[in-house]
């Protein structure tokens, strides 16, 4: 099954390489280091190398407590992370600057596997969530590389496609040394596709281990007086298509509450900056984009944060807090970076992707589950007008994140068993073939 993974994989090359220079038109980013994308890397420094493999900006802020900590407790480890975004990228340099090396991570392709592992030759293999890749899970195993799958989160709506392909999925899974699965419901996803429960630790979810940036509080201050000290904000942050107007909806209910409201709509994707601020100034409402580095005046409606690596900026300098891909069914976003901040959090019906964390979040009173933007407008309007409701949610969200710390020490205990200095020989090179 796997070889014919490889050959659907080989034969849609020529359209992914279209795909990649399209997209390097947006971003020269992907031009410049297209080679790496098929294993061209250059090696971390080092002999003893720790690949951690993270999607993009959010699982990088993710793996920046472990990242930390493994820095700190095996100095004589170099660190790789890889990345598939170019802001993800951009993300792993802003953190750790040359603390890390960092390449994008490689196509699933045999060869550009087996190029990328034969440079990088890594001790331990660390990938975050759920990219789940055959021919990269099959060379690590048969290199004898050891491959922890961390954070692992597999919702039941995405058990269907995988077992869809069971011969494809079992080898895939049978590659992996170990999974640290972040809730009983993800662990429980992984045991129905025949993963050993001895295989899986249920340790929590390693958001919760985020620090917040010592500077963030005088920034959101100083932010907030641009925005307006005595007006009341509201976020929309990671929001999609679909869901923009939506958002609208509920802002022309609320104004018709709270009539000096702000609303600061962050779209999810770069190339939609544009497109959401024509669908704001469509609706008449007064618009500052963060890029055109204008002040917000009492007329200004909604502000556009068209900038990367700022949505926490943004929220620290919020009141009431929405988390966007809720509305729409991609699956919600990271709830616990506000939650975080003492803001109270709204979310959409569709949140499959932190399910139970969610639930966690509803049940202490931080976090109100919408179905439509006309509930959506209620919450938010509550909480806007009364700020003693508002500090008392935003209380109870920390709290929540308090209680739930801890996962990393048990992660580090687990990373661990494969960092002493009789497992850290390298890797041998290997000559991939189907």
């Amino acid at each position: 099954m796997r070889i014919l993974y490889s050959l659907v994989l080989y034969l849609l090359a020529p359209l992914v390489l279209l795909r990649l220079a399209w997209r390097g038109l947006r971003a020269p980013d992907n031009l410049r280091r297209w080679p790496e994308r098929f294993g061209i890397v250059r090696p971390a420094s080092g002999e003893r190398i720790v690949w951690i493999h993270a999607v993009s900006v959010g699982e990088v802020r993710m793996a920046t407590p472990l990242v930390r900590a493994l820095l700190e407790r095996y100095p004589e480890y170099s660190i790789l992370i890889t990345t598939v975004t170019p802001t993800g990228s951009a993300q792993v340099t802003e953190l750790f600057d040359h603390d890390v090396a960092q390449a994008y991570a490689p196509y699933d392709l045999p060869g550009a596997v087996a190029r990328f592992l034969n440079r990088v030759q890594p001790a331990l293999a660390i990938v975050l969530e759920t990219e789940l890749w055959p021919n990269l899970f099959h060379a690590c195993h048969r290199r004898g590389i050891p491959l922890l799958l961390v954070n692992a989160r597999l919702a039941e709506h995405s058990l269907a496609g995988y077992q869809r392909f069971p011969g494809l999925t079992a080898g895939m899974l049978a590659a992996i040394t170990g999974i640290v699965a972040r809730g009983t419901a993800d662990a429980e996803c992984f045991r129905s596709l025949g993963v050993p429960a001895g295989k899986i630790t249920v340790a929590g979810n390693l958001k919760f281990e985020q620090q917040l940036p010592p500077g963030l509080p005088a920034k959101a201050a100083a932010l907030r007086r641009e925005w307006g000290t005595g007006r009341p904000v509201w976020i929309a942050g990671s929001t999609h298509a679909g869901e923009d107007e939506q958002l609208l909806d509920a802002f022309g209910q609320i104004r018709g509450k709270v009539r000096d409201c702000l609303l600061v709509l962050v779209p999810r994707h770069p190339e939609r900056f544009a497109e959401v601020a024509g669908l704001c100034r469509a609706r008449g409402y007064r618009t500052v984009l963060r890029s055109e580095k204008l002040p917000c005046s009492a007329g200004t409606a909604v502000f556009i944060g068209d900038s990367m690596g700022e949505l926490l900026l943004f929220y620290a300098a919020s009141d009431v807090a929405f988390v966007g891909g809720s509305l729409v069914p991609v699956g919600g976003h990271n709830l616990l970076e506000p939650a975080a901040l003492g803001i109270p959090v709204v979310t959409g019906p569709h949140v499959f992707k932190a399910a139970e964390l969610c639930e966690s979040l509803v049940r202490a009173g931080a976090c109100r589950k919408v179905g439509d933007p006309a509930e959506l407008a209620t919450v938010v309007s509550h909480w806007l007008q009364d700020a003693a409701a508002r500090r008392a949610a935003g209380a109870r969200g920390r709290e929540v994140i308090e209680q739930n710390r801890g996962v990393l020490d048990t992660l580090l205990a687990i990373v661990g068993k494969y960092l002493q200095p009789e497992k850290a020989k390298p890797a041998r090179a290997v000559n991939e073939s189907f």
